[in-house]
């Protein structure tokens, strides 16, 4: 009797994992305004310059630090999701970046505001540890679609960031964006401790191990090496085109307003529909066709974008869908790469998206300092050929992959 109450037991399936749609909304909803605080800092640089202090030479540590905080926080924080109750640990983060907000809006000096913007970047990687919780909620056979859905948020809050920065502070000031947000993170405490569930990691690790594990994940997992370094470049590719465009925008050919700049930003939250997509490809199995599609795409959008710093209608219009069509390809690359590490081991979903997220963050730095450099020294026309070439070079790379 007891050996056939085993047996029922063994053959009884056990209950499948599932995410609901309206939790699946809240994670990218939170992702989306909890990243949407290191980009406000972008385009209220110079009034904050102006209002506090800063030297010229510093201007352009507003927002370096806030992206060096960032970078830290992915390889310092971020594992952390491996190792300490999710749930808690996204709500801390959020806390901490309300605080930074807060002191950020009434910081009287440069230093502080400098420090603000450092916490703010380390606390923002919320977003990274709430993605790989989404994943670990779905099943295999929708996990993709599940983070494409939660990545579309992180887009939408990414790319309208900079525009409803610039609106507000002409409409109140600089200072209101700050505040404003720090508020949104309250009632978003509040919300994702109604909704989120609790999860606890199965890793006994201590901190310190966890860390050097990320070294040998990093030399001994071939699939993440490569995702990384596509989307690396897609990035690079990315934060070329919307460092430089604003300044093309801005130039006596086109004549744009602030106002004028922040709505063709909006243009390019267009890509966000491609998240979802991405994701419900890959979990067909068509990651490698759907990726020399996404690197594609990205390199025909520069080359459209390439002839269009005349400053005709048609010019901003070819822009216009230049920034659309990078967005979706560079959107799609990176819900098929996270879909692919994430299928590696449930383990250490944490740390392979901190190093997969590190280093395309990398890439994107690099792509922005190379981008204000050839545009200040060659123009758009220098600009958006090295724009192209960072697809290019991911292109190559994939093109070494094995056909299985």
């Amino acid at each position: 009797m007891p050996a056939t109450a085993a047996a029922r037991r063994e053959s009884t399936p056990l209950p499948e994992k599932t995410i609901s749609p309206l939790l699946t909304f809240m994670f990218a909803a939170a992702c989306g305004l909890v990243a949407a605080n290191l980009y406000y800092g972008q385009p209220l640089a110079g009034p904050i310059s102006q209002s506090l202090g800063f030297s010229p030479a510093a201007t352009g540590l507003i927002v370096t630090l806030t992206q060096i905080g960032y970078g830290l926080g992915l390889l310092l924080i971020v594992p952390l999701g491996d190792l300490l109750e999710n749930r808690k640990l996204v709500l801390t983060l959020v806390a901490l970046a309300a605080v930074a907000l807060v002191g950020a809006a009434f910081a009287w000096s440069p230093s502080l505001f400098l420090l603000a913007s450092l916490c703010i970047g380390l606390a923002s990687v919320a977003v990274q540890v709430l993605v790989p919780f989404a994943a670990h909620m779905a099943p295999d056979a929708s996990r993709g679609a599940v983070v494409g859905n939660v990545m579309s948020g992180l887009l939408v809050g990414i790319m309208l960031a900079r525009p409803a920065a610039s609106f507000l502070s002409e409409l109140l000031s600089w200072h209101a964006v700050y505040i404003i947000s720090a508020g949104v993170m309250i009632g978003l405490i509040v919300i994702l401790r109604l909704v989120l569930p609790t999860r606890v990691p199965h890793t006994k690790l201590h901190y310190g191990q966890l860390l050097s594990s990320m070294g040998h994940l990093a030399l001994r997992t071939p699939v993440l090496q490569r995702r990384a370094l596509y989307q690396a470049c897609m990035f690079g590719a990315f934060s070329l085109f919307w460092t430089t465009t604003p300044l093309l925008l801005a130039s006596p050919a086109f004549g744009l307003t602030q106002n004028g700049i922040a709505l063709f930003a909006l243009a390019g939250a267009a890509g966000a529909i491609a998240s979802p997509i991405a994701g419900r490809v890959a979990d067909r199995g068509w990651t490698k066709l759907a990726t020399a599609f996404a690197l594609v795409l990205a390199i025909i959008a520069f080359l459209i974008g390439h002839f269009s710093g005349s400053g005709s209608l048609l010019a901003l219009i070819t822009l216009t869908l230049s920034g659309i069509m990078l967005d979706f390809g560079v959107q799609t690359n990176l819900v098929l790469g996270q879909r692919a590490i994430f299928a590696l081991s449930a383990e250490h979903r944490s740390r392979l998206n901190g190093l997969y997220m590190a280093t395309f963050f990398a890439g994107g730095a690099l792509g922005s300092a190379l981008g204000g450099w050839a545009y200040a020294t060659g123009g758009w026309n220098m600009a958006s050929w090295i724009g192209v070439a960072f697809p290019v070079i991911a292109l190559l790379a994939y093109l070494t992959e094995r056909k299985n």
